[in-house]
């Protein structure tokens, strides 16, 4: 990149392939990924040994600050195990670190969770909310097949100041709901798939005050490599698409996207 640019949303502790990552061996990925322009990310911790792991590579990398919270899948069978109140007591905990900048992911997923699990679900993502607002620190949010709950749950408890759609997947009008609103939106490699015009006229849509690019890493990494596991490096493939779409030079978007980050999330 020519300006250098934040993947807003990563796991680089986890492995397609089983692997065991450690703390120490995020060096090298970070090393890879500053040389090619994307020198600032934000590690997510999706459950408890995953939001132990974001504040300590937070701790460990200067690039790196982290975000922490109870992924919506991850929620059903705590709440069934009874065990919901102290990870969500262990997560606040986390979140008071001064290398936290993220609730999140929190939100909603349809997809996975049957109906015996949305109640659940729901209340977690209304705890995270308010966990947010009460530290001061920006929400991401998870959403995959629930775009009407998140954004009413949302109005209902009232948005913390930032509020950030990780991995937008809605279309044009949910994105400028989105706006209206005040959120910003992520994208991430899924805006350079050829089925995705609705997610390219949602970008289309976005102001450029209002944009992130996140890797959503080891998923989801951009065409030519989808498919493949995705890591930091690739943010540039996924940033000029997005140029292209907005009809704006790469050093424009770059900066905005820079400016935006440090705006949501302070100084790495």
């Amino acid at each position: 990149m020519p300006i250098p640019v934040v993947d807003n949303h990563t796991h680089l502790d986890i492995s397609r392939d089983d692997a065991v990552i450690g703390v120490d061996d995020l060096g090298p990925v970070l090393a890879e990924a500053a040389a090619v322009g994307v020198d600032r990310v934000v590690q997510v911790g999706c459950d408890l040994p995953g939001a132990r792991f974001a504040v300590e590579a937070a701790e460990r990398h200067r690039a790196v600050v982290a975000g922490v919270a109870l992924h919506p899948n991850e929620v059903p069978a705590l709440a069934a195990d009874g065990a919901l109140g102290d990870a969500w007591s262990e997560i606040e905990r986390l979140a008071g670190h001064p290398r936290v900048r993220v609730v999140g992911e929190t939100g909603l997923d349809y997809y996975r969770t049957g109906p015996d699990g949305v109640p659940a679900q729901q209340d977690s993502f209304r705890w995270h909310i308010d966990l947010a607002k009460r530290l001061g620190k920006t929400l991401q949010i998870h959403d995959r097949d629930s775009h009407e709950d998140v954004l009413r749950i949302l109005a209902e408890e009232g948005a913390p100041e930032h509020t950030v759609m990780h991995c937008f997947s809605g279309g044009p009008e949910m994105a400028r709901e989105c706006v209206d609103r005040g959120y910003h939106l992520s994208f991430s490699g899924t805006v350079t798939f050829k089925n995705a015009k609705a997610l390219r006229d949602a970008l289309a849509s976005t102001p450029l005050d209002r944009l992130l690019v996140e890797t959503d890493a080891p998923y989801l990494a951009p065409h030519p490599w989808r498919g493949a596991t995705n890591s930091p490096a690739l943010v540039p493939l996924t940033v000029r698409a997005m140029a292209s779409v907005l009809g704006v030079a790469v050093p424009t978007l770059c900066t905005a996207l820079s400016e935006n980050a440090e705006r949501l999330y302070g100084p790495w």
